[in-house]
């Protein structure tokens, strides 16, 4: 064989097995995020596993590999291998968090990441509209105009939804803030494919964009901030199916009660 056709061989070869070790992965991943596989179990050992999952033991032990590298399992000698619990899980991995939205992600951990996210990205908003660059904005902009002709329901228009809001975080200048990208990024995107599981998206997002878009073009912190707050809260309701208006009224019965806001203090 040719040395080109080795090197072609071999690559294909290398292509397969991360693949193998992939699924592997993504198949235990899956039941591990879901509670099929609980906390504390400790999972077959490497011959029974591989046989019941008909790969080699070195595929099976390659995916032992990748789920522990995500914190969902631990390996320990004379103890074998075990489920961690779930404050041990990457939860921000890209690939966890497309595996807790394979199936019904636990509410729970729906609200936790949308709270995650009211917490990171207004901040970044607020400070991309301080910070951002020429090229950044028009970055920007391009992914508003390809949501806008794709839409959400095409993967065009959800890469240029991710892209809007990676772009917004490394536009905040903050490397600490930027490294979240990729988490939020998959936490947008596969909750955008989620709410259009059973039913097309129940309003048009663009415009929350533009609005955040705007303030940050025109260099408005505090708008910014709270445009992006108010996107990010929308877009739960979407995703949970919870309308506006009892979402408010929801905020209105969690008050303390006595009513009337303090007044303020006068000097």
């Amino acid at each position: 064989m040719p040395a080109g056709g080795l090197t072609n061989s071999i690559n294909s070869d290398r292509r397969r097995a991360l693949r193998l070790h992939g699924t592997i992965a993504r198949d235990i991943g899956v039941r591990i995020v879901s509670g099929r596989i609980p906390p504390g179990r400790i999972l077959n050992g490497e011959i029974q596993a591989s046989e019941r999952l008909k790969v080699s033991r070195t595929a099976y032990r390659e995916a032992v590999r990748i789920l522990a590298a995500k914190g969902l399992i631990e390996s320990r000698p004379k103890l074998g291998t075990r489920v961690s619990e779930p404050r041990c899980w990457h939860l921000l991995d890209p690939d966890v968090i497309s595996w807790i939205f394979t199936g019904t992600p636990d509410e729970r951990l729906l609200r936790a990441l949308f709270e995650l996210r009211t917490i990171v990205e207004p901040a970044a908003a607020a400070l991309a509209a301080e910070k951002r660059s020429p090229e950044q904005l028009q970055a920007l902009r391009r992914a508003l105009d390809e949501m806008a002709t794709s839409t959400l329901a095409a993967e065009e228009g959800r890469e240029a939804d991710r892209d809007f809001h990676s772009i917004l975080l490394e536009a905040s200048g903050n490397p600490f803030l930027a490294s979240l990208e990729s988490g939020v990024a998959a936490a947008v995107s596969w909750t955008t494919v989620f709410k259009q599981r059973k039913r097309p998206l129940p309003r048009d997002p663009l415009p929350d964009h533009e609005r955040v878009y705007e303030a940050v073009a025109s260099g408005d912190a505090a708008v910014a901030r709270a445009a992006m707050a108010e996107l990010v809260h929308l877009a739960l309701l979407d995703t949970t199916g919870e309308s506006p208006v009892s979402s408010r009224a929801a905020r209105r019965a969690k008050r303390p009660l006595g009513g009337s806001p303090r007044p303020r203090r006068t000097e």
